[in-house]
Formats: structure tokens, sequence, C-alpha cells
């Protein structure tokens, strides 16, 4: 098992080499960037300018910057924000930690709703149950995760005033139940999505093994149902669905973009969104490395989580 896990991570260095030097050239590339934001400054001469640019190494040739930014992302320097003249590394690692608290809810919510909701549907086909999470499966897939974080906030937020309708926290508050009541509704919009999604895919896998020989040989010795089901069926039932969720949750990154900004959640969505608006790329090109740093790593999980689940795998 080791080796297996150090023979993917090194295959993934040449991957993240790729995605870091595409990142670079599509930023180096885009409209905008430092010059526009030296621009705004009218009292700047063109001169102030320039030496800005040559202490910044920006007017070097793109293959001189592009080598000198690879040699510091492997020391761990990401550069300096334009926006903020703080580090990446250190901007990003504000609020990291607020998007890991998102991302875990999220996930967490959607792992324990689709489990239960695609096994209860699959023990009960074509019942109301299952007619039920097929509408809210199919509801969940069409409808855009910005659209309903804005309706959530209108009903439990303004309509009832249960729950805030954005931040982390309220102004002077900082405890953990503040945190919970600020946490539900972008927890639960960022893991509609995934409820839709993964519950049928456990339904289908559960319906296909609760037809397996062995599962019949189960009842056929007087098991109770919940038995066979939660003992039996569930363990190989997981397999394919350890393989939609391994590829899906680097991508709640994507999604926690939409519904930080919606929620004025201060994590990783927000800060790329602000830094794209303000075409801040060193910041920008620092959540894309570390985005397919998490994709690698949750490739790899799944992988060892196959051999966990099935004993038939080996590495």
């Amino acid at each position: 098992m080791l080796r297996y896990v150090i023979r993917r991570l090194l295959g993934a260095i040449p991957l993240l080499v790729g995605v870091s030097v595409l990142s670079f050239v599509f930023m180096q590339l885009a409209p905008g960037g430092p010059d526009a934001l030296f621009a705004r400054n009218a009292r700047m001469s063109p001169e102030q300018i320039a030496n800005i640019r040559h202490n910044m190494g920006l007017d070097r040739p793109m293959h001189e910057q592009l080598l000198v930014w690879l040699g510091n992302l492997l020391q761990g320097d990401l550069g300096i924000s334009y926006t903020q003249y703080r580090p990446v590394t250190t901007v990003i690692w504000d609020v990291f930690p607020n998007t890991v608290i998102l991302i875990t809810a999220g996930l967490l919510l959607s792992l324990v709703v689709s489990l239960v909701f695609g096994v209860l549907a699959a023990r009960r086909q074509y019942g109301f149950f299952d007619n039920v999470t097929s509408f809210v499966s199919y509801f969940g897939l069409a409808m855009p995760v910005f659209w309903f974080g804005l309706m959530l906030q209108l009903l439990f937020a303004v309509k009832l005033g249960w729950l805030p309708s954005a931040n982390m926290h309220s102004i002077g508050e900082d405890g953990f139940w503040d945190l919970l009541k600020h946490l539900a509704l972008p927890a639960f919009t960022i893991a509609i999505g995934s409820i839709a999604g993964w519950s049928r895919y456990v339904r289908s896998s559960t319906l296909e093994v609760l037809g397996q020989d062995y599962v019949r040989t189960a009842r056929a010795k007087g098991l109770r149902e919940q038995r066979v089901v939660w003992g039996h069926v569930l363990k190989n039932a997981l397999i394919p669905f350890v393989t939609v969720v391994s590829i899906d949750i680097p991508l709640y990154l994507t999604g926690a973009v939409l519904t930080e900004t919606v929620y004025a959640w201060p994590g990783m969505g927000r800060l790329f969104f602000d830094s794209l608006a303000v075409r801040d790329y060193p910041v920008l090109m620092g959540t894309l490395v570390l985005g397919a740093v998490l994709i690698v790593l949750g490739n790899l999980v799944a992988d060892i989580l196959y051999g966990l689940l099935d004993p038939r795998i080996k590495y």
C-alpha cells in the first residue's frame, strides 16, 4: 500500500506542474492584471509604474517570469497579492479553514442524506418515498446554486427570520452556536446538488446488490432485513458510490465560489471571486494550484478506500 501511494504521489508531480504552467500562461494572456491596477492611480507617473513593474519582475519575458514563479512555487512562495500587498500563502491560509468548515459540513450532510435516501428508495422501489426522492433529485440537479441560495435567504432569513442571511458570525459574536446558525443555509445550499446526484447512485447500486445470490442466502438464513441491508448490502453498494464522491469532493470548491459569494462567507470561493473581479492574478493562480492538489489527493483517497471496502482489490 505504501509503495502504491508513493507511486501515485510521484506520478502526480507532472500533472501539478502542467496545471501550474497552464494557470500561469492563461493569467498572463488574460486582460487586466497589474497594469490595469496601476493605471487606476492617476497620480502615478509612467516612470513610477515602470519602476514598480521592474521591481515585481513584470518587465521580463514570459518564460523568465514562469521559471521564477515555478522556482518560488517549489519553495512554497506563491508571490505577493496585487491588492492586499501580502504573501499569497498568507492570504489563502487566512480563509482556507473557513472553506474547510463549510465543505466539511456540506459533505457530511450530503453523505448522510444520500445514503439514507438512496437505501430507503431502493428498499421501496417505485413506492411513494422513491417517487419523492426522484422528484427532489431532479429538482436539485436542475436548480442553479445561486438561485437556490437566494431563495433560502429570502425564506429563512427575510420572511421567517429564523437564520442569519450572510457572513460567518454575527457582530460581537464568535461562539459555536452562532457559527452553526450561519453555517446552516450555506451548507445546505452546497449540499443539495450532491444529495440529488449521490442518492440516485446509492439507489441504483443498492438495487443491483439486492439481487445478488448472497443476499438471498442471508435472507434464507433468517437474518433480519435491516441487518441484511445495512450489514451486507450497503458495504458492497458503496464501491461505485465512493468513485462518484471522490470525483465530486474537489468540485465542492467550484460550488463554494457561488455559495460563499451569495452568503458572504469568508472562504476561498469568495476570495477567488473577489480576486477575479480585481484581476489579482497571484491569488488566482494560488487557488488554482491548491485546487489541483486537492483533486489529486481526493482521487488517491478514493483508490485507498476501494481496497478497504473490497478485499478483492489489491495494490
